[in-house]
């Protein structure tokens, strides 16, 4: 096994520690390289990106964040669990 770590240590611990300008950037950045790989019919690429972008903590932080903040975060979904403070978050 080699010593390479895959997975980012610096992880936020809670939700007011995260830095989502700079989440934005990776998303978008991940987000053009599917795109730019697209267009030059590198479809194994394509896939290995859109894995990384749907496994990625900052991906996953941006949706709980645009679905928290929206103007429906007061109304449950199918399973019934409101993340209303940032804990829940």
């Amino acid at each position: 096994m080699n010593s390479k770590m895959c997975a980012t240590t610096n992880r936020a611990k809670n939700w007011e520690s995260i830095d989502f300008s700079l989440a934005e950037s990776y998303v978008k950045k991940l987000q053009m390289r599917i795109v730019k790989a697209w267009k030059m019919s590198k479809y194994g690429k394509v896939k290995s990106l859109q894995h990384l972008l749907t496994t990625s903590f900052y991906a996953k932080a941006l949706a709980i964040k645009r679905v928290t903040e929206n103007q429906g975060k007061k109304t449950s979904g199918v399973d019934g669990e409101l993340w209303l403070t940032p804990q829940d978050r």
